[in-house]
């Protein structure tokens, strides 16, 4: 589940001994970025915390994540509870706007994202961002719900677990008694040692394609806001390992070795379209045992490359920025992180996943989670001013 105490918040050396041996990429972890958001235009983004939109969304990934659950006191309600958020996020907006400028933080690339739960709203009497909404319930989830939810979720990500951790502290302080801590969660990217894109913890390599800028318009943002789907999937990460490497690459649709198609193809081609996918069941998939059926770049039409393809959904894309996670060496898997407009996106692709993706067997989800991404703070104009007033 996701900790409502951080149990395994060791160092990344305690890190690599949990998944010693385990490998690491999948499919649904393929991260993508905007790729000219890595030095936004200063009247984009502004110096330092201060922006239209807030950092941590189209930023490159850092090399650690922390994510802190918090709900609002049960005795705040209507107005009051809404002065009392408001103090708290404009207490956050300046404290993060000290911390991410200094040096330090700057040089551990720390960001800082803050979001509300679909129930908060309803709570403060106002009226709920369109697209925020609970996640329906999927076949195979097992959900502990003190470790999913909340009213308000920060996503904390830097290079420096020690920039994430201080941070973190701060901001839980700042809360005070409206705030109470529900959840956290850690995440990593392990050391790719090849120099190459990061593995995950069933052995393949994050998929390199990116969002460009205006697909991120696109599908991403809502004006200055955005919707976080979280997931904290546990990987059955033995029981995948003893399959034999062309069965694991069958499974998630991908190679092992590079990332790419199986067809031989690049690593940033796409994983195939559902006219593709069609012909091939009745051409590349011709004479093949009953589900070996494969698209037009080799995947089985029910490898997990196949299942998450976006022209399945029209084209439209989530952007991913996921981690890995280690808690015990039981307890090991995926923190899935993704932006879009809409959370029904990822609904309709976790319920074809359900139907006809053979990863999904090895994967069981244990954590889930949506917030609506604020705008960004400007100066005088602190973090949910859009909302609060």
């Amino acid at each position: 589940m996701l900790k409502a105490k951080n149990a395994a918040s060791g160092s990344p050396t305690r890190r690599r001994v949990l998944i010693a041996g385990a490998g690491a990429g999948i499919g649904l972890t393929t991260v993508t970025a905007c790729a000219r958001d890595a030095e936004p235009p200063e009247d984009a983004r502004g110096p330092g915390f201060h922006g239209l939109r807030q950092a941590g969304v189209t930023t490159p990934r850092q090399a650690t994540v922390l994510l802190l659950s918090y709900d609002l006191d049960p005795g705040l309600r209507g107005a009051a509870g809404a002065r009392a958020l408001k103090a708290v996020f404009g207490a956050w907006t300046d404290a993060l706007a000290r911390t991410t400028g200094s040096d330090a933080s700057r040089a551990a690339r720390l960001t800082a994202t803050v979001g509300i739960g679909p129930g908060l709203p309803a709570r403060l009497g106002l009226r709920a961002p369109a697209a925020l909404r609970d996640l329906p319930p999927f076949p195979g989830d097992r959900l502990d719900p003190a470790g999913s939810g909340g009213d308000v979720l920060v996503q904390l990500c830097a290079d420096s677990t020690d920039s994430t951790e201080a941070t973190g502290e701060t901001l839980t302080r700042l809360a005070g008694e409206a705030l109470h801590a529900r959840w956290r969660q850690d995440g990593f990217l392990p050391p790719a040692s090849d120099g190459g894109a990061p593995r995950d913890l069933l052995g393949f390599r994050d998929g390199p394609a990116g969002l460009t800028p205006e697909e991120c318009e696109r599908w991403v943002w809502s004006g200055n806001a955005t919707c976080l789907v979280v997931r904290r999937v546990h990987l059955r990460i033995e029981d995948f390992a003893r399959l034999a490497e062309h069965r694991q690459e069958e499974i998630v649709g991908r190679r092992r070795s590079t990332g790419g198609p199986l067809d031989g193809g690049s690593g940033t081609a796409a994983a195939g379209t559902a006219a593709a996918g069609t012909a091939a069941a009745g051409s590349a998939g011709a004479g093949l045992p009953s589900g070996t059926a494969r698209d037009a770049h080799g995947a089985p039409v029910r490898s997990h490359a196949r299942a998450v393809d976006p022209a399945l959904d029209g084209g439209a894309r989530m952007l991913r920025r996921a981690y890995s996670y280690a808690d015990s060496p039981t307890d090991q898997g995926l923190l899935f992180l993704a932006f879009m407009r809409d959370p029904a996106l990822f609904a309709r692709v976790q319920r074809r996943m359900a139907a006809q993706d053979e990863l999904s067997g090895f994967m069981e989800a244990r954590g889930s989670a949506v917030a609506h991404v604020l705008p960004g703070a400007r100066p005088g104009r602190p973090l949910g001013a859009d909302l609060l007033g």
